[in-house]
């Protein structure tokens, strides 16, 4: 039978109470349509958090921009993406959707918001993002114009 994986036992488990929550507000300028990396930005708000474990939850306040767990090593793999996203959401020719009023790239770009997500939650532990080695968090610019688009980030925990 195919799919039958082995599942192990449940490690490292740790329980404790919520004692202190972080919130703000990451504004990333976009150059149009792509993929943006904000790791850096935010494990910098979850060190200056203080907070060592807990959930860290992102959500990006729009609907023609998104948020993705990715690699980070080879940046081929953003151009597939792109390329993947295009084939499941073109721009089609003299708009082709009902919804063009802000432009042939809009409903597209709202397709794309559909298929990848408008918001992220990430473990913490250690004072850490509990990432995998080549796991990237990144914004996805779904408009073909630059941007200035807003992530709320909130981290609960201990």
């Amino acid at each position: 039978m195919r799919g039958s994986g082995r599942i192990g036992g449940i490690e490292g488990f740790q329980e404790g109470e919520i004692r202190r929550q972080a919130s703000a507000r990451l504004t990333v300028s976009t150059p149009g349509q792509g993929f943006t990396d904000i790791t850096a930005s935010v494990a910098d708000f979850l060190r200056r958090s203080g907070i060592g474990q807990g959930l860290l939850a992102l959500f990006c306040r729009h609907t023609s921009a998104s948020l993705t767990i990715q690699e980070n090593a080879d940046p081929d793999v953003q151009s597939d993406l792109m390329t993947a996203l295009d084939g499941l959401a073109p721009r089609l020719p003299g708009g082709g959707y009902i919804h063009s009023a802000e432009g042939p790239d809009d409903m597209p770009a709202h397709i794309r918001t559909l298929l990848t997500d408008s918001g992220l939650t990430i473990p913490v532990l250690d004072g850490r993002l509990v990432l995998g080695t080549w796991q990237g968090i990144y914004l996805i610019e779904h408009r073909d114009r630059p941007h200035r688009r807003d992530i709320v980030l909130h981290v609960a925990g201990a």
